[in-house]
């Protein structure tokens, strides 16, 4: 594909071009391995790499022009300079592609815990509506965003192959780093903030920036948020484009067990396929958003009705079971006692119990491990693991959680560094009526153990170790 880009829209400011401005490019990237003849090479600075060091490698492999932030000296090649690469390479990347957001109906769903859930909602509904409807996120990549050029080209594909509408996660990481610089969002949903990621953003207040700047005129036409909570309520008293709300006081005659939620919404009454009290709210978060789009109240209940098993979302792999298994992605304090508080609600005995596994993943934000293991007091059994513990100790991580977990409550503790062994010991102590739940990893096949990618699924192997024990 070749296609001539205005420097003046790829930078959106303060540019200057040297070199000759009537230059066509087959491609943008700013990964120097994948450079091809005629490419746009974006020189975007990494904290351990700058890719303005890789320039001249990119034109030797055939880049035709250069997007920098300073001019990189020994090439002859167009070079585009500008204050800021990466938000940039969201437009140069939008106008490389013709703009796909533009013509599609595009969806975003932001927040601490709930984007996944609420997203495949969403999906469900748009798709119940006629329209032809993909989701993106934390299920279908790598990343819960993508870069820029990698997201306006599946944007693109989307839209040839004639997609119309498309439901994606934004991570923080993304809109910290421009991934989503050049989209137009039809709506974007706000659905809470809690403890998370503050390895990366350091504090809490550029954590909630980072979420907040998507509800803008420079991504968004319509911001639906979450009023129950606190960083919603500011991000709708602050926004610059029209606000419709969602909160739990939406629905009405609420009923939940482990393997749906029942509720009245808008005087109709609505059944979703997945458990979980606080499911209740990301369902709501779906329903507003479909229903400020121009859904029929009739499309919304159909579409959540379709929602079935998503996959480590309240996921219980031992229905009809004498005890419930629930595979859970919770990995947040807030998120774990959300789902430690359905877990409770499910006891379907007096002295039922319920028994959390759970661990904390390590390269990854240490703050919030003390609050886990505080968080997971609300179980009466629990067992302290490994989740992906990368390049970090496991046990290190492991004592880090039941520092946060009261000396009182430590009796009720177990630890067991292998995940497979604390899983099994919980099947093999639960009796019936009692709820186990599965914490952390969720839908992930892969455990990161040292450096390697070890086969490890929760489901299968909570699956497998039900079978061993039937």
């Amino acid at each position: 594909m070749l296609a001539r880009v205005d420097a003046s829209e790829v930078a959106r400011g303060d540019y200057r071009v040297s070199g000759t401005t009537n230059v066509e490019i087959t491609d943008v990237t700013h990964d120097s391995r994948t450079v091809q003849r005629g490419a746009m090479f974006c020189c975007v600075r990494g904290e351990e790499r700058d890719g303005h060091d890789f320039a001249v490698q990119a034109v030797h492999s055939g880049a035709s022009a250069l997007l920098v932030e300073r001019e990189v000296s020994g090439v002859e090649v167009t070079q585009v300079v500008v204050r800021d690469v990466r938000r940039a390479m969201g437009y140069v990347a939008a106008a490389f592609h013709q703009h796909p957001s533009r013509e599609l109906t595009v969806v975003g769903v932001t927040g601490t815990n709930g984007k996944t859930t609420t997203a495949q909602m969403l999906g469900a509904i748009l798709t119940q509506s006629g329209k032809r409807t993909s989701v993106f996120g934390t299920l279908t990549g790598a990343r819960t965003t993508p870069e820029a050029p990698e997201l306006q080209r599946t944007l693109a594909s989307e839209r040839a192959k004639g997609t119309t509408a498309v439901v994606m996660e934004v991570s923080s990481h993304a809109l910290a780093l421009q991934r989503v610089a050049g989209m137009q969002f039809a709506a974007a949903v706000f659905t809470n903030l809690g403890h998370d990621h503050l390895d990366f953003h350091r504090t809490h207040d550029a954590y909630f920036a980072a979420k907040a700047s998507l509800f803008s005129p420079d991504y968004t036409t319509l911001a639906v948020i979450n009023r129950d909570d606190s960083y919603g309520r500011k991000i709708a008293d602050s926004a610059t484009v029209p606000v419709v709300t969602f909160g739990r006081d939406d629905a009405t005659d609420v009923t939940v067990d482990a393997s749906q939620a029942q509720f009245t919404w808008r005087k109709t009454r609505v059944r979703c396929g997945i458990g979980g009290d606080f499911n209740v709210l990301n369902a709501l978060a779906a329903a507003t958003a479909a229903a400020s789009l121009g859904t029929s109240v009739s499309d919304v209940v159909s579409g959540l009705a379709a929602v079935g098993r998503i996959p480590g979302r309240f996921e219980n792999v031992n229905a009809g079971g004498a005890f419930a298994v629930i595979v859970d992605y919770a990995h947040t304090p807030e998120a774990l006692r959300n789902v430690l508080a359905s877990a409770r609600a499910l006891r379907s005995a007096s002295r039922a119990r319920v028994t959390v596994v759970f661990g904390c993943g390590g390269d990854r934000d240490p703050s919030k491990r003390a609050e886990m293991g505080a968080a997971a007091t609300a179980a009466d059994n629990i067992i302290v693991t490994s989740d992906n513990p990368r390049h970090e100790s496991p046990q290190a991580i492991i004592d880090a959680i039941v520092a946060g977990i009261p000396s009182a409550e430590r009796a009720k503790t177990i630890v067991e560094v292998d995940r497979r062994q604390a899983m099994s010991r919980a099947i093999a102590d639960a009796r019936r009526g009692d709820v186990i739940v599965i914490a952390g990893r969720g839908h992930e096949t892969m455990q990161s153990v040292a450096g390697r990618e070890v086969p490890f699924d929760d489901a299968a192997v909570a699956r497998e170790l039900l079978g061993a024990t039937s």
